[in-house]
């Protein structure tokens, strides 16, 4: 059996270091609505990591060329409309305010947790202003998602506490003992928290939530445009997927 069809036809629970995942439905058991926007809101701050945000922003968006579902990707920040300043100088103008209310899909980049001299992660959290919004985002039909150090935002806002989760590997420490369940597996599906490891594994967290939400077609489709295959584990909270 090949990488493809493994990803199409199981499901790993654990880490056994095998591709996984099935078919998509929503994290609610609902059918979508095929006329309604998938809206994905990738939160932004400086100091953030360019491709911890720049790769789920390319797959959500490419997603919508293999969906009759329209798809809306757009950058948002919890201190308003503004520019920002990630990792290695990249400047991101047009970034939109706050509005998980109009959101389906919240994700969380990371980027900064080791520098405590400058911006990023542990700046976010050491201020409190993204971790508060994070904390007072959460409402039936919000999936909240993260990669990468972008998930000690979710566990600054007491969102990881008693929940199955994983994070970049140097922070894996700091996450269990913050009281997330941690996982060993590149993307973890429980529910309305998902959440992947370092850096890279945007793209894996970013193609497992369009097969969750858009279907394995318009997963495997958009692979193929890519020219990239997921990788690793994806654990799952739920039987079945």
């Amino acid at each position: 059996m090949n990488r493809r069809a493994l990803l199409r036809a199981t499901t790993a629970l654990g880490a056994t270091g095998a591709l996984a995942a099935t078919a998509a439905s929503p994290a609610s058991g609902a059918a979508p609505d095929p006329t309604r926007p998938l809206r994905v809101h990738i939160a932004m701050f400086d100091g953030v990591e360019e491709l911890d945000f720049a790769a789920p922003y390319e797959v959500f968006s490419g997603a919508g060329f293999f969906t009759p579902r329209p798809v809306e990707v757009r950058y948002v920040s919890a201190t308003g409309a503004r520019t920002v300043t990630a990792a290695y100088g990249t400047v991101v103008r047009g970034i939109r305010p706050w509005a998980p209310e109009g959101a389906d899909l919240l994700v969380v980049p990371g980027g900064g947790y080791a520098r405590r001299d400058s911006p990023g992660v542990r700046a976010e959290i050491d201020r409190g202003t993204l971790p508060r919004a994070l904390a007072a985002a959460v409402r039936p039909g919000l999936t909240v998602s993260a990669l990468c150090t972008g998930v000690m935002l979710l566990s600054a806002a007491g969102l990881t506490e008693g929940r199955s989760c994983t994070t970049h590997h140097k922070a894996r420490p700091d996450l269990t003992q913050q009281g997330g369940l941690l996982k060993n597996a590149r993307v973890v599906d429980d529910g309305d928290l998902v959440t992947a490891g370092g850096i890279t594994s945007g793209l894996e967290l970013a193609l497992w939530l369009v097969r969750r939400e858009l279907g394995a077609d318009t997963a495997t489709n958009l692979e193929e445009m890519l020219e990239y295959e997921a990788r690793g584990t994806v654990w799952s909270s739920r039987p079945g997927r």
